[in-house]
């Protein structure tokens, strides 16, 4: 595996820190800002529509730069939310540094991923995003917490700061292990490049992703609230949890990591499956810590860690270039902001345990998704002699 697969990954940790830290520190956030919880869930909804919407135009503007070039642009981008995010002195201020960041993020994961497959071998892109999707299982192992803990001893702005420090970090390692290699010219033309999306198949497979995200995000937004206010959890039992959640996402990345390139459409069904047994688990014994506990990290093993999968399929459908691997990313956060988003609802209506039951009817529509690939597949199985 090249070396600068292991560089990517670096900064997608810094991203995903970034990403996740709201959902760490929503109640030190709500107090800062003098909001609510359910608006400071709003802040992960901003930062997933800023990917969904402004991740695109970001990549289209960066299509012809070479993507070491881009990848450095793009951390400065990130830096200068974040640390508007640090010093931010009320909700507005919050709202906008979010943007920003989420913006940057999103486009860093496009061209994150489609370098990766301009630098590794066809049979072993699978593991190859996995190994860069690392970044994003151990932003939730060590960033997650890290910053949780880092919020709650000094402060949210410190935590701010402190993810400041990492992507700078990550943009040095960018900058001295990630080769110069040429531009992703072979897409054509911008034309060119947005004619994959006339395929029908691509779209559908897309949705699939929307809901695979957003069954998780509907759970995990609310962790810290649920855990402490329905489990009965002390505030410092939080990082440590979350720290367990991670470590499941880590296993279990890696585990999908290596059936994504052969048997991508059945991890998604085993996957999807099991997160809605686990989702439905965690409402209905949320109150009781044990099984609260097997639950999440069951989430943990079979939510987020289905990227690896989600990526192979859509490439397959489209391409691997960076506009498809963006617009991917795409309708991932729009799963975070229907989970996050629809979850604050639904907790403002009915408790913090809905959004949980929420997070279960997401997950069964994603299996409604795979049923035509499924139908096809098993066609051709049966034309076999």
């Amino acid at each position: 595996m090249p070396r600068a697969v292991y560089v990517l990954a670096l900064g997608i940790f810094a991203m995903v820190s970034s990403e996740f830290l709201v959902a760490g520190l929503m109640p030190q956030l709500a107090a800062g800002l003098g909001v609510t919880i359910p608006q400071v869930g709003y802040l992960i909804t901003a930062f997933a529509a800023a990917m969904a919407l402004g991740g695109p135009i970001l990549t289209v503007l960066l299509l012809r730069v070479r993507p070491k070039t881009a990848l450095m642009v793009l951390f400065a981008l990130f830096l200068a939310g974040n640390a508007l995010a640090a010093v931010s002195g009320g909700y507005p201020a919050m709202l906008v540094a979010r943007v920003l960041t989420g913006m940057a993020a999103q486009a860093l994961f496009g061209v994150s991923i489609s370098l990766t497959a301009q630098l590794t071998r066809p049979e072993v892109r699978g593991r190859a995003v996995s190994v860069v999707l690392n970044g994003l299982m151990l932003g939730t192992l060590l960033g997650l917490p890290l910053a949780t803990v880092t919020g709650e001893r000094f402060g949210w702005r410190a935590a701010f700061w402190a993810v400041s420090v990492l992507a700078v970090l990550a943009a040095l390692a960018t900058a001295a292990g990630v080769p110069g290699t040429d531009r992703f010219t072979e897409g054509g033309t911008l034309r060119q490049e947005l004619a994959v999306f006339r395929r029908p198949r691509l779209w559908l497979v897309l949705s699939t992703s929307t809901f695979v995200i957003g069954a998780t995000f509907s759970a995990f937004s609310y962790f810290n609230p649920i855990l402490t206010r329905v489990t009965g959890f002390e505030a410092g039992a939080v990082p440590l949890l979350l720290v367990a959640y991670g470590a499941a996402s880590v296993v279990g990345n890696a585990v999908v990591g290596r059936l994504a390139d052969r048997r991508p459409l059945a991890v998604l069904l085993c996957g999807l499956s099991l997160n809605a047994m686990f989702l439905a688990g965690f409402a209905l014994l949320a109150h009781l810590a044990l099984p609260a506990v097997v639950c999440l990290l069951g989430i943990g093993l079979v939510g987020v860690t289905l990227n690896p999968a989600m990526v192979t399929r859509v490439q397959r459908a489209g391409n691997a270039r960076p506009l498809v691997n963006t617009v991917h990313n795409s309708f991932i956060t729009l799963g975070i902001i229907i989970g996050s988003s629809v979850g604050g609802l639904v907790i403002s209506a009915f408790g913090l345990r809905a959004t949980l039951w929420f997070g279960v009817v997401l997950a069964l529509t994603g299996l409604v998704t795979l049923v035509p690939d499924l139908a096809v597949t098993t066609e051709a199985a049966a034309r076999e002699p």
